[in-house]
């Protein structure tokens, strides 16, 4: 029986080291599952610590990282149509696929097969809706029942409004036919959790030190190869933050404050949305993300060779 493995927590967690290393000793591949690792060139912000994959005088296997230009469109869609070449090749080698990522609707689209991320961008509707207020946005949603309705994740503004541009797009086009999904392995999920102060301590620590090696510099070259401000600011968190220092509209203590808050914020957004994941029945094993690396993995494996006949 073929199986994977899916390693999930917020940012500062510890994922990349842990799903190397159970890579490395399951003769495995890694996964990335993030939204920003996709990008060339965008690498210290989107802490896609390359060096962690070389261990042992050998290069562990890795995808979907580094597969499009910095400032190129990219949405959940294409990430899964990537995820389902990559997926069959790893499989067909024997090799053990281990997810890794932090971006839970990624996660979510890849262990449910959502279909309906196929539907295209309507610019249009966006432009009209960006004037709602949110309740507003709720009550359209609400008018606009579809096959998507129980399905929809609207927990932020930016999903609300994919909600009802989705919704509205089955409306209009009631015979869409949306794309098959892949048939997945079955998928043990492992999830890295820490107390909220020691999760805020490695995200300060980790910021510091980026800032002191080479992110500013990195954001720098990217405006310079003429990658467009708002483009980096959509990219959000370190690229949003120094763009705007960059432009001379936030002085260093002002950028680095309100990076530090907006990283804090978005991991505990992480933790709903995987909390979430677990009500909507997705089983995750939970483990003490204090713990050292080998000691994690010894506690994955020995449940994943328990489960693989």
């Amino acid at each position: 029986m073929q199986k994977m493995i899916v390693i999930l927590g917020p940012t500062a967690s510890g994922k990349t080291r842990l799903a190397v290393e159970v890579a490395r000793r399951l003769n495995g591949e890694v996964v990335s599952v993030d939204s920003r690792q996709v990008y060339r060139d965008m690498d210290i912000g989107t802490g896609k610590d390359l060096d962690e994959y070389r261990t042992d005088n050998q290069t562990i296997p890795y995808h979907l990282i580094n597969i499009v230009d910095a400032g190129a469109e990219y949405n959940l869609y294409q990430f899964q149509q990537d995820f389902n070449r990559v997926l069959p090749s790893i499989l067909a080698h024997g090799r053990v696929p281990v997810l890794c990522g932090g971006t839970g609707l990624y996660l979510e689209a890849i262990l449910k097969g959502h279909q309906f991320t196929a539907i295209p961008p309507n610019t249009a509707l966006r432009l009209e809706l960006d004037d709602f207020t949110n309740e507003e946005l709720r009550e359209r949603f609400r008018q606009t029942p579809s096959t998507y309705t129980d399905l929809a994740d609207t927990s932020t503004r930016k999903r609300l409004i994919r909600a009802i541009e989705i919704a509205t797009h089955l409306a209009e086009n009631p015979q869409t036919a949306l794309p098959d999904s892949v048939t997945l392995p079955a998928a043990t999920v492992f999830g890295l959790d820490l107390p909220v102060e020691r999760r805020r301590q490695r995200i300060t620590e980790r910021l510091h030190h980026r800032l002191q090696t080479g992110l500013i510099e990195e954001v720098h070259q990217l405006l310079a190869r003429g990658i467009p401000a708002e483009k980096l600011i959509f990219y959000g968190l370190e690229y949003k933050f120094i763009t705007q220092y960059l432009q001379g509209e936030l002085d260093y203590p002002t950028m680095v404050a309100r990076l530090e808050t907006a990283i804090h914020q978005f991991a505990k957004r992480q933790m709903t949305f995987f909390r979430k994941l677990e009500r909507d029945g997705l089983n995750i094993r939970w483990l003490d993300g204090q713990l050292p690396t080998a000691a994690l993995a010894d506690t994955i494996i020995a449940d994943f060779q328990k489960l693989t006949p």
